[in-house]
């Protein structure tokens, strides 16, 4: 766990951002300049193919006391590239916020208003969503599933803009999944987590990272890193329905004694069958997701792989 030197340590995860970088710079430095205290900017580069590492390098060359930038190897993914920044943040607080401009900086002294209050998690909510209608009626449909699965409430999971104490990053900084979901651990760690609306604005540049497969991936490990529920309700599906296929057998076999063979539900018999092994490979895949994790899990192997640090040493070290 590293001291904290600073008031506030702002997270941002980079990956191929070259066109909305400059713009957010512009922004971003004189919000924290007002807010006052001290502060310090972690870019985390996650293996950009564009300009984007060359931008963090010249920002950190006109902002160097104020600016720590991390260069990843490779591309190791949002999540990663937040646990890392989160590893080298030294604020008594860290705000995450995404570099295209959609999390608008202006809005972090209203989170730390909130934190002002005694809260140790801020959650935000998009109080106007600009993005596509798919994605909207996707998230709304996960957050249900997951708030009745898990004990995580969040109204808003899609959202980069949140704020964190101290105490609850270094809980995070001490969890060694290899996948997992910030801001659902937040959530659990923190004893007075609140939300707050925040402004959403539209993509300047560049087009969203998050494909559909990504999305659906992001929201299986959520629902699998933090419940059993799936599995124990396969469980009880499956006594169901072979309480049910026992029953149907039974009334087949009266049917064929009394009236003899009924040719006539052959369809209706091969109905049931699909459907069943269709929810059997389904509870197949479910159980595959959580072998998997245990599977990736019990390799070990680094969540990422730092390839340089640019930063400016603190005072004393």
């Amino acid at each position: 766990m590293r001291s904290a030197t600073r008031d506030l340590s702002v997270v941002i995860p980079v990956y191929n951002e070259e066109a909305s970088l400059p713009k957010f710079f512009e922004r971003l430095y004189p919000v924290l300049e007002r807010s006052g205290g001290s502060y310090e900017v972690v870019f985390v580069d996650d293996g950009s193919q564009d300009r984007s590492a060359a931008l963090l390098r010249q920002v950190f060359e006109s902002h160097p006391w104020v600016t720590r930038v991390i260069l990843f190897q490779s591309n190791f993914g949002q999540h990663a590239a937040i646990l890392a920044g989160f590893e080298y943040a030294r604020g008594r607080r860290v705000i995450t916020l995404d570099a295209d401009l959609q999390n608008p900086p202006e809005e972090i002294p209203r989170l730390l208003e909130a934190m002002d209050q005694g809260h140790d998690y801020v959650g935000t909510i998009r109080r106007t969503r600009h993005d596509h209608l798919w994605r909207r009626a996707a998230s709304r449909v996960m957050n249900r599933v997951r708030e009745r699965i898990t004990r995580v409430h969040m109204t808003d999971q899609g959202c980069m803009l949140r704020a964190y104490d101290r105490a609850v990053v270094d809980a995070i900084n001490q969890c060694e999944e290899i996948h997992t979901f910030i801001p659902a651990l937040a959530y659990l760690f923190a004893a007075r987590p609140t939300e707050i609306e925040v402004d959403h604005d539209e993509r300047t540049a560049g087009q969203s990272k998050y494909s559909l497969y990504k999305l659906i991936r992001l929201n299986f490990d959520l629902v699998t890193g933090f419940s059993v529920v799936p599995l124990q309700f396969f469980s009880l599906l499956g006594i169901s329905l072979a309480l049910s296929a026992g029953i149907l057998v039974l009334y087949l076999a009266i049917q064929r004694i009394f009236f003899g063979p009924q040719v006539e539900g052959v369809f209706t018999l091969f109905g049931i069958v699909f459907f069943l092994i269709g929810v059997l490979l389904f509870g197949i895949g479910l159980l595959g997701e959580y072998v998997g994790r245990i599977y990736q899990q019990v390799q070990k192997r680094p969540r990422y792989l730092v390839g340089a640090v640019l930063e400016k040493p603190e005072a004393g070290a």
